[in-house]
Protein backbone atom coordinates (compact mmCIF):
# COMPACT_ATOMS: atom_id res chain seq x y z
CA UNK A 1 0.00 0.00 0.00
CA UNK A 2 1.29 3.57 -0.79
CA UNK A 3 2.48 5.93 2.26
CA UNK A 4 -1.48 7.46 2.13
CA UNK A 5 -2.69 4.47 3.02
CA UNK A 6 -4.91 3.74 -0.08
CA UNK A 7 -4.15 0.88 -2.44
CA UNK A 8 -2.41 2.05 -6.40
CA UNK A 9 -4.32 0.91 -8.93
CA UNK A 10 -2.79 1.49 -12.33
CA UNK A 11 -4.14 1.03 -15.04
CA UNK A 12 -2.63 1.05 -18.87
CA UNK A 13 -4.32 2.01 -21.98
CA UNK A 14 -2.14 2.26 -24.31
CA UNK A 15 -3.16 0.83 -27.82
CA UNK A 16 -2.64 -2.27 -27.75
CA UNK A 17 -3.39 -2.79 -23.77
CA UNK A 18 -7.03 -0.89 -25.09
CA UNK A 19 -7.83 -2.63 -28.11
CA UNK A 20 -7.33 -5.95 -25.95
CA UNK A 21 -9.66 -4.70 -23.48
CA UNK A 22 -8.89 -2.01 -21.26
CA UNK A 23 -11.47 -0.07 -23.40
CA UNK A 24 -13.69 -1.87 -20.46
CA UNK A 25 -11.60 -0.70 -17.56
CA UNK A 26 -12.49 2.31 -18.01
CA UNK A 27 -15.41 3.02 -15.97
CA UNK A 28 -13.51 0.89 -12.80
CA UNK A 29 -13.39 3.68 -10.71
CA UNK A 30 -17.44 3.63 -10.34
CA UNK A 31 -17.25 -0.35 -10.29
CA UNK A 32 -15.61 -0.32 -7.37
CA UNK A 33 -17.70 -1.80 -4.31
CA UNK A 34 -18.38 1.18 -2.08
CA UNK A 35 -16.53 0.02 0.52
CA UNK A 36 -13.05 0.20 -0.94
CA UNK A 37 -13.70 3.53 -2.83
CA UNK A 38 -11.88 5.39 -0.41
CA UNK A 39 -9.27 3.28 0.03
CA UNK A 40 -7.89 2.93 -4.29
CA UNK A 41 -6.35 5.24 -5.72
CA UNK A 42 -6.73 4.99 -9.81
CA UNK A 43 -4.25 6.25 -12.31
CA UNK A 44 -4.61 6.00 -16.02
CA UNK A 45 -1.15 5.66 -17.90
CA UNK A 46 -0.99 5.92 -21.63
CA UNK A 47 1.54 3.18 -21.45
CA UNK A 48 2.76 0.49 -18.75
CA UNK A 49 5.50 -0.47 -21.14
CA UNK A 50 4.54 -4.38 -20.38
CA UNK A 51 3.26 -5.52 -23.69
CA UNK A 52 6.78 -5.92 -24.99
CA UNK A 53 8.04 -7.93 -21.74
CA UNK A 54 7.08 -11.66 -23.32
CA UNK A 55 7.21 -12.77 -19.14
CA UNK A 56 3.73 -11.25 -18.28
CA UNK A 57 1.13 -12.87 -20.65
CA UNK A 58 -1.34 -10.76 -22.76
CA UNK A 59 -2.93 -7.35 -22.28
CA UNK A 60 -4.79 -5.35 -21.02
CA UNK A 61 -2.15 -5.14 -18.00
CA UNK A 62 -2.99 -3.53 -14.70
CA UNK A 63 -1.18 -3.04 -11.67
CA UNK A 64 -2.33 -3.02 -8.17
CA UNK A 65 -0.06 -1.73 -5.62
CA UNK A 66 3.14 -3.30 -8.17
CA UNK A 67 1.45 -6.57 -8.81
CA UNK A 68 0.77 -7.10 -12.76
CA UNK A 69 -2.37 -8.30 -13.61
CA UNK A 70 -2.69 -9.84 -17.17
CA UNK A 71 -5.57 -10.39 -19.14
CA UNK A 72 -7.02 -7.49 -16.27
CA UNK A 73 -10.65 -7.37 -16.53
CA UNK A 74 -13.05 -5.58 -14.19
CA UNK A 75 -13.46 -8.89 -12.18
CA UNK A 76 -9.95 -9.69 -11.77
CA UNK A 77 -9.05 -5.91 -10.56
CA UNK A 78 -12.05 -5.98 -7.81
CA UNK A 79 -10.75 -9.56 -6.71
CA UNK A 80 -6.87 -8.37 -6.38
CA UNK A 81 -8.48 -4.99 -4.79
CA UNK A 82 -9.97 -7.31 -2.21
CA UNK A 83 -7.65 -10.10 -1.81
CA UNK A 84 -4.85 -6.56 -1.18
CA UNK A 85 -7.35 -4.68 1.47
CA UNK A 86 -8.80 -8.26 3.05
CA UNK A 87 -5.28 -9.72 3.78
Amino acid sequence: MEESGKIKLELCFGTTCFVMGASKLQEIENLIPPQYKNKVEVKAHTCLDLCKNSKYMKAPFVKVDGEIISEATVEKVIRAIESKLNG
